[in-house]
């Protein structure tokens, strides 16, 4: 498994940032004195609302993403080739939650934050079919 040491801490890094958003969300309702659950309004223009729904969009990101990659390992996928995909993927969701815990146009749908998310998904898709392609083979 020491082939997959990049990958292996790359897919750490994204629960650590998953945990990490929860206690920033959890915080911040604290310190506004906002109940644990949706954040209402629901408006991109709110802070709070946003620093809840960037965490939530890295919960739901993340199994579909840890699943295969722990997939690939198991299946052999080339090390370098899983690292790749593992690290570009942290770069869009990072770069995914800077431009929506920024706010401004950015952060609102149908703009950067929605090109991120869809090139975070394609990353998974890529990375399900090379797992797919190592165990057929």
């Amino acid at each position: 498994m020491a082939a997959y040491s990049l990958s292996i801490v790359g897919v750490l890094v994204l629960c650590l940032l998953s945990i990490l958003l929860a206690v920033y969300s959890g915080s911040s309702k604290g310190r506004a004195g906002a109940l644990s659950g949706p954040v209402l309004p629901a408006d991109e223009d709110n802070l709070l609302y946003r620093i809840d729904r960037v965490h939530m969009n890295a919960v739901e990101a993340l199994t579909p993403f840890v699943v295969p990659s722990v997939l690939a390992m198991l299946m052999g996928v080339r090390p370098a080739t899983l690292a790749t995909l593992v690290w570009i993927y942290i770069a869009i969701r990072l770069t995914h939650v800077a431009v929506y815990l920024r706010g401004g146009n950015a952060a609102k749908g149908g703009s950067i934050r929605t090109v991120l998310y869809v090139s975070g998904a394609l990353v998974t898709i890529i990375l399900i079919a090379v797992t797919t392609v190592a165990a057929i083979h």
